[in-house]
C-alpha cells in the first residue's frame, strides 16, 4: 500500500509504497539521510531507522496530508557571509518573514524590502508577555552596559533580502551557531553584534567575587542563549582553544572574548609585586579550566584605546604639528612657534 511520505530538501513527496522506497534507496535516487513518515508516527524520522520499509505494515488507509517539514528551531534560520580583512562586516540573507536582531547603530546597509524597527529589550521575543517581561529584557541589557533598545530587521518583500552589520573597530567577526554549544555562550559585555531573531541576549553573573572585581570584564558578562546564529566581534586576531577536562589556561583578563558554559572562570594573582608593577601585565590573570571551548583576542579595545590616548596630543590646538617620527620627539616641540 502506498502510505509512506518522504521529505528531502525541505519538501515532502508521496505517498509511496515501502517497495518503491526500497527501490529508490537501492538505485541511489534516495539517500538514507532522507526523512520518512506514515500514519501513526509522531513525526518525521530517518529512512534508515524505519523497520516499516523492510516490508508492508498492513492495510491502514493512506493519510491525505503529511505533517509539515520543520527544523525544530525556535530562532529564525538565517544565512550569512563575512566580508573584509581587518575591518569586517557581515551580510545577512533573509527569506520573506525572517528577522535579525542587532545592536543600535551597527547597520551598514539593507535592501529596500527590509524594514527596521526599534524595540524595547533584546528583541528575541523570549522575554515573556506583558510589560514586565519587556522591562526585564531591557533591564538585562542595561546591566551589561548596552542600550535599552535594539533594532529588529525583517524582510517583508519577495525573494531574498539582505542587511549588513559592520564591526566597530579592527578585528574579526565570529559566527556562533548556539546549537553547537548546548544553546549558550558567555561573552564579554560589548562583544555582541547581531543574531537571528529568537536568540536571547541576557546576563551572566560571575560566581566568584575575585573574578567579579578583578576579572577585567567585571561582575556581569553577556549570555547568548537559543538555537540560532549569533555574531560577536573581537579585536585583532582571534584564536580558539578547546580545553580538555582539568586542562588550565592563564589569559590576560582583557583578551578573553567568550567561553562555553562548561569552562570554569576564575582569577589568579600574577605572582609578585615586582612583576605586577613593572611587568606591564597587571596584578591578575584569568584562569580558565576545562572542559569547554574559549575564544581569545590579541587586541582588546581597552588596549587599543590606551595606545591611541598615549599618542594623542595633550595640549595645543588640533592643528599643531607634533613631528611624528622625529628623533627629537617631545624636545622638538620646544622649537615650534
Amino acid at each position: 500500500m502506498s502510505d509512506w511520505f518522504i521529505a528531502r530538501g525541505g519538501r515532502s513527496e508521496g505517498p509511496y509504497s515501502a517497495r518503491q522506497i526500497r527501490d529508490m534507496l537501492a538505485d541511489g535516487r534516495l539517500g538514507t539521510d532522507a526523512l520518512a513518515w506514515r500514519k501513526g508516527m509522531s513525526g518525521w524520522q530517518p529512512v534508515s531507522s524505519m523497520p516499516g520499509l523492510t516490508g508492508d505494515r498492513g492495510d491502514e488507509p493512506a493519510p491525505s496530508v503529511p505533517p509539515p517539514v520543520t527544523s525544530g528551531r525556535s530562532a529564525h534560520e538565517i544565512d550569512y557571509e563575512i566580508f573584509g580583512g581587518e575591518m569586517q562586516f557581515v551580510e545577512i540573507e533573509l527569506d520573506p518573514g525572517e528577522s535579525v536582531v542587532a545592536e543600535a547603530g551597527a547597520m551598514m546597509y539593507m535592501d529596500a524590502g527590509v524594514t527596521m524597527e526599534t524595540v524595547f529589550g533584546d528583541g528575541s521575543g523570549r522575554e515573556g508577555g506583558g510589560v514586565m517581561g519587556k522591562l526585564l529584557g531591557a533591564g538585562k541589557r542595561l546591566l551589561t552596559g548596552e542600550s535599552l533598545f535594539c533594532t529588529v530587521f525583517t524582510h517583508n518583500g519577495a525573494g531574498k533580502g539582505h542587511v549588513a552589520f559592520a564591526a566597530p573597530y579592527p578585528g574579526r567577526i565570529i559566527p556562533l551557531d548556539l546549537r553547537d554549544y548546548d544553546g549558550r555562550i558567555v561573552c564579554q559585555k560589548d562583544a555582541f553584534l547581531c543574531a537571528a531573531k529568537g536568540v536571547s541576549i541576557g546576563i551572566a553573573f560571575q560566581k566568584r567575587i575575585g573574578a567579579a572585581l578583578f576579572g577585567g570584564e567585571g561582575f556581569i558578562m553577556q549570555s547568548l542563549e537559543g538555537d540560532g546564529l549569533a555574531f560577536v566581534h573581537a579585536g585583532g586576531t582571534i584564536i580558539e582553544k578547546e580545553l580538555a577536562a582539568g586542562e588550565t589556561l592563564l589569559v590576560d583578563t582583557g583578551c578573553l572574548v567568550a567561553l562555553t558554559s562548561g569552562v570554569d572562570y576564575d582569577i589568579q594573582y600574577a605572582g609578585n609585586i615586582k612583576s605586577a608593577i613593572f611587568g606591564g601585565e597587571g596584578f591578575f590573570f584569568a584562569r580558565l579550566a576545562g572542559p569547554g571551548h574559549v575564544w581569545l583576542q590579541s587586541l582588546p579595545f581597552s588596549r587599543l584605546a590606551g595606545r591611541i590616548y598615549q599618542a594623542a596630543p595633550q595640549t595645543g590646538s588640533p592643528g599643531d604639528a607634533r613631528g611624528e617620527g622625529s628623533v627629537l620627539g617631545t624636545l622638538g616641540n620646544l622649537f615650534q612657534d
